[in-house]
């Protein structure tokens, strides 16, 4: 039995000619595609893609210049007072000033400027920071692609379902139209006394037990098909025109790695944020660099000062100021700040930053030997299933032809209503049984394509 089951296995292996492609109908191509262009949660990776986008711009842009225009008025009036040395008036020799003077003074003030300001040097900080923000929209793409692989499963493996209830659906009509064959002829029988009313029975019995197996049969296709709703957006017309085969999936030999795993890819990017953005603290630690120029207008009018009286003249001073005018004042220069000590919050930064490299990368390691652990349970499982397929398949002939069998010995009267009724239960398990075993094996190979990070491209029609 072991060596059959080597050989039909085998076989099967010599004769399919895509093993490492997941075959799937256009139909069910394009339900794959719409759930992914229905997808909340991709559309927020898309979303935090564009943010990262417009953040790393953000960054580039404080290399380009900056142009402010400003404009003030305002009016003063204050009291100023000055305590100036004593100065003597030539010739009659009268002091002026003598101590404190104070001044009453009013006026207008109105300034003007167009300045631009541009980063000449930052320390390295603009570009490793919008190196780090890049890397970091690279790692959410890979995230992104990685849950593309999970709608993906999810969508075969909801249809594989509703294969798997039109087959126990086709089962059960199968079996009722047999039954219901049985139920004429055995009527017959009993009026003519050929028979006794307990096989009639029976077979009621088991007409109403295929009954109860299609009331759970209808309110678990309503489940999936409330699913498949969600997932695709798809009427229940839309779902029932994708059809497709349910056969097994199957392998290539081909030697399988996880080096193309989505998550291990977005790790590493990370990590390279990261190392930039050690970069960037550690650029703090040298000087930055800008330059600005521009021209202002400056002018004071309709200024007036009143002094008190001053000893000496008995008088008070008017002072009177029409207008100082400063125009066209190009400016033009440069400024260096260097920061040289800022109570070691630098420093820890930088350790921080390091901190989060180590944990990333012992994220990544952790994560590759997760994903070997995951691949190669994932292969022996398919291998085991295959096996499981081909017994399954032995089983489902040998109890279809039992029933046959069975439908010939009890219309001769040879075994009883049970023994011909327990037939064709068992017809019905072992045809579950092969189809479960078909769905499990499809499913374990779309999680081993999942751990190698390569289903979108293994799908084809």
């Amino acid at each position: 039995m072991n060596k059959k089951i080597f050989f039909l296995v085998a076989f099967c292996f010599a004769i399919t000619t895509a093993f490492s492609q997941i075959a799937v109908s256009s139909s069910l191509e394009e339900a794959i595609n719409k759930a992914l262009i229905k997808s909340s949660s991709l559309k927020n990776k898309e979303l935090e893609i564009e943010k990262l986008t417009l953040q790393e711009k953000g960054i580039w842009n404080k290399y380009i210049p900056t142009v402010e225009a400003t404009a003030l008025y305002s009016y003063f009036d204050n009291k100023l007072t000055v305590d100036l040395p004593a100065t003597q008036i030539p010739i009659i020799n009268y002091p002026v000033f003598d101590g404190k003077t104070s001044f009453k003074n009013y006026g207008n003030l109105f300034n003007g400027s167009v300045m631009a300001k541009t980063v000449l040097f930052s320390g390295f900080q603009i570009p490793n920071a919008a190196k780090a923000v890049k890397e970091k929209a690279i790692g959410t793409a890979f995230l992104k692609d990685s849950e593309k692989d999970g709608i993906i499963k999810e969508v075969i493996t909801t249809f594989d379902q509703l294969s798997l209830l039109r087959s126990i659906e086709k089962l059960l009509n199968d079996s009722n139209s047999r039954l219901n064959i049985e139920t004429k002829r055995v009527t017959k029988a009993v009026e003519q006394g050929l028979a006794i009313p307990y096989d009639r029975d029976k077979i009621k019995l088991a007409s109403l037990e295929l009954e109860s197996k299609r009331i759970e049969l209808n309110g678990k296709r309503q489940l999936v098909y409330k699913k498949l709703n969600y997932l695709t957006g798809y009427s229940n017309a839309e779902i029932d025109q994708v059809v497709y085969n349910l056969e097994p999936y199957l392998l290539s030999n081909e030697k399988l790695t996880t080096e193309n795993k989505q998550e291990i890819k977005a790790l590493e990017s990370f990590k390279t944020a990261y190392e930039f953005l050690l970069k960037k603290e550690k650029g703090t630690y040298l000087p930055t660099l800008a330059a600005f120029g521009g021209v202002a207008y400056s002018s004071l009018f309709d200024a007036r000062a009143t002094t008190q009286v001053i000893t000496g003249i008995n008088e008070a001073l008017y002072l009177g100021l029409n207008e100082l005018t400063i125009s066209n004042n190009w400016i033009i220069g440069a400024g260096l700040k260097w920061e040289i000590f800022a109570g070691f919050e630098r420093e820890h930064k930088i350790h921080e930053a390091k901190i989060n490299i180590e944990q990333v990368q012992n994220q990544i390691d952790d994560t590759k030997e997760k994903l070997e652990l995951l691949l190669e349970n994932n292969y022996i499982n398919y291998t085991v299933l295959n096996q499981k397929i081909a017994i399954t398949s032995q089983q489902e002939k040998i109890a279809n032809n039992n029933l046959n069998l069975a439908v010939k010995q009890y219309k001769e009267g040879l075994i009883s209503i049970s023994e011909r009724l327990e037939a064709e239960n068992d017809l019905f398990k072992n045809a579950v049984l092969k189809v479960n075993a078909i769905i499990e094996q499809r499913l374990s190979v779309i999680e081993t394509i999942i751990a190698t990070g390569e289903l979108s491209s293994k799908l084809k029609k």
